[in-house]
């Protein structure tokens, strides 16, 4: 059950890249506006048709952000992770509604500003709206890219593209530290858990990759996995 905490967040805000420019009076000044809201996993932040009127800052945790098909399938769409953002549309429109659902995949924290608040920091501050209007353009051209290769590229492909998006080197070795779980990767990508599990086993088997955990996945030549897929 969410409950809140009604006190300044500077910390929550310097996270946000959408903020972190600005000095610490001014941040201070719009933490001064955030509450902090502690939500359990599986917990609903919002759903569908819920009202669209708050900036939602991940403070912990993680969220996960889908929409529902008129079957009742889940789509995920994206996960957050600590210093996102969601609810940017409130910033954008006179009166939103969410289109999405947003679950707490684990036991998070989250900084929210109402738009009235945040209206007043916009007009002060605009490189605030430039930052956020950057971040939206990224994740339509995101959007877009992930809407083109679940209609058109085979499902291995999208996995190794996935991964190399991925990746964190160290000392010559190419790790992926999976960002979801492969029931949600499986969603965002277009396909089911059983297949995920299908195609790592057999990249794993053709010495493309190796499984260490069920998050930590080593790659061991990056050019040889995406040329693979192309």
């Amino acid at each position: 059950m969410a409950y809140h905490n009604h006190h300044s967040h500077a910390d929550c805000i310097r996270l946000v890249p959408i903020f972190n420019h600005l000095n610490d009076e001014q941040m201070h000044l719009i933490a001064q506006s955030a509450n902090e809201v502690q939500y359990v996993k599986n917990e609903l932040l919002f759903r569908f048709g819920d009202k669209d009127d708050t900036l939602y800052i991940i403070n912990n945790g993680r969220v996960r952000i889908y929409s529902l098909s008129e079957s009742g399938r889940e789509q995920t769409i994206r996960i957050l992770h600590p210093g996102d953002f969601m609810g940017e549309v409130a910033v954008l429109q006179t009166e939103g509604y969410h289109s999405n659902y947003a679950e707490a995949i684990s036991e998070t924290s989250i900084c929210r500003i109402h738009k009235k608040d945040l209206d007043q920091y916009l007009d002060r501050y605009p490189e605030i709206m430039r930052r956020i209007l950057s971040d939206i353009t990224k994740r339509l051209q995101l959007s877009e890219k992930q809407t083109v290769q679940v209609s058109i590229e085979p499902v291995e492909a999208r996995i190794i593209d996935f991964l190399s998006e991925n990746v964190e080197d160290e000392k010559n070795h190419t790790y992926v530290t999976l960002p979801m779980s492969k029931k949600d990767l499986a969603t965002y990508l277009g396909t089911t858990p059983e297949t995920i599990s299908r195609k790592f086993s057999s990249l794993e088997e053709r010495g493309l990759i190796k499984r260490h955990t069920q998050k930590c996945i080593e790659i061991f030549d990056l050019d040889e996995l995406l040329f693979v897929s192309s």
